[in-house]
């Protein structure tokens, strides 16, 4: 006899893993409580906040609003899929400050520098419109990026690759 619940296999911060889950799982229940992967917060529980970003198939999604099942055969990186070094610039401009919202804006600003052509036809507050911040007033988080973004693309920086 099998253990109760849905079996999935998805690629989790680049490892293949096959998973049991309860069938009203979260994403976000998943990553925290079944994967231990505690950088992804809690904030609201409605997708308003942005603060459980993740990347499902390279797009931010809030993983409050995600059945985990749905993520079967799918990848999905986290915040602890982003390598620290890669971080300086933003961290550097006062982006973060209590840390509630900082997984999910380091998860939206790392697929805007991996989709740095959303620049051309959209403002940076406008991609980073999914995520709210009580702390910041936003603007080191957008001139953390603006920097993030510059630093890049004079190649002092990869996305993937240490500094």
């Amino acid at each position: 006899m099998s253990a109760p619940g849905i079996e999935i296999k998805l690629t989790l911060n680049g490892q293949s893993i096959l998973a049991r889950i309860a069938q009203e799982d979260r994403l976000l229940d998943f990553l925290r409580y079944g994967r231990g992967l505690t950088g992804t917060k809690e904030g609201c529980g409605e997708g308003e906040c942005g603060a459980c970003t993740v990347l499902l198939d390279g797009v931010p999604v809030n993983s409050c609003l995600i059945p985990a099942w749905q993520a079967r055969d799918r990848t999905v990186e986290t915040v602890e899929a982003v390598p620290e070094g890669e971080l300086g610039s933003l961290l550097e401009s006062g982006a973060t400050q209590c840390g509630a919202c900082t997984p999910g804006v380091v998860m939206t600003a790392w697929w805007v520098r991996r989709n740095r052509d959303l620049v051309e036809t959209h403002g940076l507050r406008e991609l980073m419109a999914g995520n709210l911040c009580r702390c910041t007033g936003y603007d080191g988080i957008i001139e953390g990026l603006g920097a993030w973004l510059e630093s890049a693309q004079s190649g002092n920086e990869e996305p993937g690759g240490a500094a």
